[in-house]
């Protein structure tokens, strides 16, 4: 065994760049793909676990302790997967590392040499034994497989049923069955398929042409409620079909001639009901938006209003006033057709039109409903109905065919859909999909019986035949319901063929979990149960590797979107012991009052789940963690959430579990280009707490020795993390790691007087040095710092908006040609709120208001003195102002115009020029600055008063920058002359922030742009 005192790879050195293209490069890996399984949210790279991991079991071959044999081993095996390995420890420590980054690329991680060169390196770490590796919180099971992987023991559990389902399956079945397993599913698979499209045949009728439609494109519908109109109007984001290339078609909307006051649902107006044609080609023309529009800013009161095609009435979408909503509630989401006694349709859903497959080659057709289609949906409903009328007659045995276990609450993170009339997780679903999971459902269950693995097709279908699939443009097809980490309001919807071979049908289903198992390596069983992370069922001292991604505080609502699979898990596999809650036997979900999670609409023991029962439970099952690890074993602790709340909340609980931080990587695991990480500082990346068990005789610290070492160590880390590209808040948060290394060493830290130091007073001096460091990278000079310290070496606005700046920053990734993420990891906007929010809400950059504060406070800048000038606060989001929008604070409200002529003017005469921060805010409109005419006031040059044009010294160096800015913007070439020359007179402030600025802001940005132009019209 590696000695207690030898330090582990991960505790000295880790290829953090390469390993990060690895991770984020599996985001675009599909096929046979462990993620492709089955969904679980915030699923943990298979590159980063198998990295992370080999540099936790192997010992630093350059520690004094690292035992003699481990060495020669490794300098026999390596050879074999890489060159020659060099006679110095240095060389060797070099080549393992070199090794863990390759192994960690996808097509290496089941390539025979490479496998046998890894567990050939951890046995010879663990000669006597396979170390054990515990993982309490192991959810898509990412770390356990890559344990058996490496050949050692596997503990996974979770206190989810539908995770400990989905690690049985890639932890026990696979590994015991082999490729034998994955030859039994398609050959069962085939057969269920065959008898479901025999028993579904005439809800999915094929195309004339023999062909199955791929997907059905529906719109729900409300109708217009003005005077006289009562128009039926279906609710749809864009008349796109597809936009891939040259076969593009799209659906338009044509208005009945004549009035509309008549029309309505039971009888067409004089010119015609609401109707739709089809056109195909490149050069078509564009469609034009659909009937929905979202306006104001990307918040969840700004919700969508519907617009009549007819009269342009407009149905509210305000909370206040929800028309939209009351109307959908009515129709409990209005998903589905209603229909008269006659059969005909006289309401609910519209069919806009159905995707077919092209006959004889690739691609996809497009054309408009016929009464066939409408047909075969009411005979859906009623075959559902009958289901429901022969489960009633037999006295309602067991659970209900159709899920109707509640959604959460309204409120619940990530969940919109309540307020729509979605109360039950049944209502997710229309008449036709409930028809098509009732039958794969039972046919699965009479043909594989309480096998686990079975459910997972079910699972799959579940996720691609729910009312909220959405159809995607380019490429064409249907994206599942689980995009993000939440369930969204769609109003448009695409219904999936489940009999058919595309997206959404059970061969493709149990084609995906076939390929899984038959491209997984011979690798060992692991063990799984389910339990609770603060009483894990193991012996004391038994593990030789804690290692875990525990939940992100109030980031996912793990428990209640796995509901979603839940309600159909119950239904195939009834007999399954995992469908009991422990704790609460009335309880028909996933169990919610232990589960981990910062959560105040939940509650546990009586109290709400807030930070303190957070807190509470972490340091809970890290204390657990610490008493089932070995005296010489080491633990990881994953985090990837952006607050600053949620990070605390978890060091708080490693600190008082018992533990001491000895490293911190962050390994790129996201895509700037998901929408969470647009003009954000969502982190790309996920922080590795590499730990160890804190000694119960740990002395209690100095708090000035703590003090005066901290500005080394996170100066050192910064430099490092630099180094292999990490950048803006990922920096930030993985120098907490290192930090937290000189407070967690002690039992509690003391002040000279006897206090004792909170963690989150000692958080509180972490942010301030590294805010310090930042701005001493970025604005100070050597001169300044040894004055006054960088952080006091310019004004305070202009220290705000080089912090802004640098902490959004990004970590460099190379963006793969991304088929699409693996599933869940994407922001849970709703489409309520975002679809043309992001043409129509406020530009400008930003940060989560208390990471700005954090940084503002102990550089002793006031965040409420710069509201209005320089940042924006709304809803705890802090907003960096555009330079645009400064143009009236800046120049006054006669505008930018006037004020570039006055200063001509005042340059011609000799004088200095000036500016003034106007004070008047009624009007928030910038006038826009266009060369020589006049301002959008009307007023001349001659008419700016020397009251709005005051002394030069009012104005900051920011605002000056700004100002040459705008007058970069307009053209005003000779009064940004006049101002430059002021400038370089004035000193050498000015050209030193504008040339940091122009290094902080976003590639590509306007106000870069602006500040390179006005940077390259400075005299030389």
């Amino acid at each position: 065994m590696i000695p207690k005192n030898c330090k582990r790879l991960a505790e000295v050195d880790f290829p953090i760049a390469v390993v990060s293209k690895h991770a984020a490069r599996e985001k675009s890996i599909r096929h046979g793909h462990p993620s492709t399984l089955h969904l679980w949210w915030a699923r943990r790279p298979l590159a980063s676990s198998r990295a992370v991991l080999m540099a936790l079991l192997l010992p630093d071959p350059c520690d004094e302790h690292c035992p003699e044999d481990f060495k020669v081993k490794a300098r026999e095996l390596l050879p074999q997967a890489q060159g020659r390995v060099g006679a110095q420890d240095e060389d060797l420590r070099h080549e393992l590392l070199r090794f863990i980054a390759d192994f960690s690329k996808w097509d290496l991680s089941s390539n025979s040499t490479y496998l046998e060169v890894a567990r050939g390196l951890v046995n010879a770490a663990y000669p006597e034994e396979a170390p054990l590796v515990v993982d309490p919180f192991a959810g898509g099971g990412s770390i356990p497989l890559e344990a058996l992987r490496l050949g050692c023991e596997a503990f996974a559990s979770d206190l989810n049923p539908v995770a400990c389902l989905i690690l049985k399956v890639m932890l026990e079945d696979i590994p015991r069955h082999g490729p034998r397993l994955a030859e039994e599913l398609r050959r069962v698979g085939a057969e269920i398929r065959e008898k479901a499209a025999r028993e579904l045949a005439d809800l999915y009728p094929k195309e004339p042409d023999g062909t199955i439609p791929i997907a059905y494109l529906w719109a729900r519908t409300v109708k217009c409620e003005a005077p006289k109109c009562g128009a039926e109007i279906p609710i749809f984001k864009s008349g796109w079909l597809s936009t891939r290339g040259v076969r593009r078609a799209r659906y338009f909307r044509e208005a009945a001639e004549g009035g509309c006051s008549a029309l309505l649902v039971e009888a067409s107006p004089p010119g015609g009901p609401l109707t739709f044609r089809i056109a195909r080609g490149h050069g078509s023309s564009e469609p034009r938006p659909g009937f929905i529009r979202v306006q104001g800013t990307k918040a969840p009161g700004n919700n969508a209003n519907v617009i009549c095609p007819c009269c342009g009435a407009v149905l509210s979408g305000d909370r206040k006033n929800a028309r939209t909503a009351v109307q959908l509630s009515t129709q409990r989401g209005g998903a589905d057709v209603t229909f008269d006694v006659k059969g005909r349709r006289t309401g609910g859903a519209r069919l806009l039109a159905v995707v077919t497959p092209r006959l004889g080659g690739k691609g996809r057709g497009y054309r408009l409903p016929t009464d066939n289609d409408y047909l075969a949906v009411r005979k859906a409903h009623e075959r559902l109905a009958a289901i429901l009328h022969e489960w009633e007659r037999d006295g309602s045995r067991g659970v209900c065919p159709v899920p109707d276990e509640p959604l959460p609450p309204p409120g619940t993170l990530g969940f919109r859909v309540q307020r729509y009339g979605m109360l039950n997780w049944g209502d997710l679903f229309t008449a036709r999909q409930k028809v098509a999971l009732i039958t794969h459902v039972r046919l699965q269950r009479e043909a594989t019986g309480d096998a686990p693995q079975g459910f997972l097709m079910i699972g799959k279908m579940a996720d691609t035949n729910s009312t909220v699939c959405t159809w995607q443009l380019d490429p064409p097809r249907l994206r599942a319901t689980f995009t993000r980490q939440a369930l969204p309001m769609t109003w448009d919807f695409a219904e999936a063929c489940p009999v058919g071979t595309g997206a959404g049908g059970y061969e493709l289903s149990v084609e995906a979990v076939s390929e899984v198992v038959e491209r997984l390596p011979k690798i060992g069983s692991g063990t799984v149960e389910r339990a609770d992370a603060c009483e894990l069922p193991l012996p004391g001292a038994s593990a030789a590797l804690y290692f875990t991604d525990p939940p992100y505080y109030d980031a996912i609502p793990y428990s209640d979107l796995s509901d979603f699979f839940f309600v159909w898990l119950k239904r195939t596999l009834p007999g399954s012991s995992l469908l009991r809650d422990p704790n609460d036997p009335d309880n028909r979900l996933t169990p919610k009052a232990l589960e981990i999670v910062q959560d105040e609409t939940k509650r546990f023991n009586g109290r709400p789940k807030d930070r303190a029962f957070f807190e509470a439970r972490m340091g809970g099952a890290f204390a657990g963690g610490r008493h089932i690890l070995s005296d010489d074993g080491v633990g990881a602790i994953v985090f990837a959430h952006k607050t600053t709340e949620g990070w605390e909340a978890l060091l708080s609980g490693m600190v008082s579990g018992g533990w001491v931080i000895t490293g911190s990587w962050p390994v790129a695991t996201e895509l700037k280009s998901r929408n969470r990480a647009r003009d954000s500082a969502a982190l790309a990346t996920s922080v590795h707490l590499i730990c160890r068990p804190r000694p119960s005789d740990a002395p209690v610290g100095d708090w000035a020795a703590v003090l005066q070492t901290l500005p080394g160590r996170v100066g050192d880390w910064m430099e490092r993390l630099q180094g292999e590209g990490i950048r803006g808040a990922d920096l930030v948060f993985a120098c907490i790691g290192p930090a937290l290394e000189i407070y967690s060493r002690y039992s509690k830290v003391e002040t000279a007087e006897g206090r004792e130091v909170t963690l989150a007073e000692y958080l509180e001096k972490v942010w301030e040095i590294v805010g310090r460091s930042a701005l001493g990278q970025v604005l100070g000079t050597a001169e300044a710092r040894a004055r006054n310290g960088a952080a006091g070496a310019v004004e305070e606005d202009a220290r705000l908006t080089a912090l802004f700046l640098w902490t959004l920053q990004s970590t460099e990734l190379e963006e793969p040609a991304a088929d699409e993420p693996n599933g869940g990891d994407d922001d849970s906007t709703s489409e309520e709120e975002e679809d043309d929010t992001t043409k129509r809400r406020k530009k400008g950059l930003t940060l989560i208001h208390d990471v700005v504060r954090r940084f503002a406070q102990p550089l002793g800048i006031h965040l409420e003195t710069w509201e209005g000038r320089i940042v924006e606060t709304t809803k705890g989001v802090v907003r960096l102002l555009p330079v645009a929008e400064r143009a009236k604070q800046l120049f006054g409200e006669e505008g930018a115009h006037a004020v570039a002529s006055r200063l001509e003017q005042e340059a011609r005469a000799g004088g200095q020029p000036q500016l003034s921060l106007f004070v008047e805010t009624e009007d928030t409109a910038a006038p826009a600055i266009r060369g020589r005419r006049k301002a959008k006031t009307g007023k001349t040059a001659a008419e700016v008063s020397d009251e709005r044009l005051r002394a030069a010294q009012e104005a900051t160096n920011l605002d000056r920058v700004h100002a040459s800015m705008l007058l970069q913007a307009g053209g005003r070439t000779n009064a940004l002359r006049a101002l430059l020359k002021y400038e370089q007179d004035r000193g050498p402030d000015f050209l030193r922030l504008a040339n940091a600025l122009s290094a902080l802001y976003p590639k590509g940005s306007e106000e870069k742009r602006l500040l390179d132009a006005m940077l390259l019209a400075v005299p030389h």
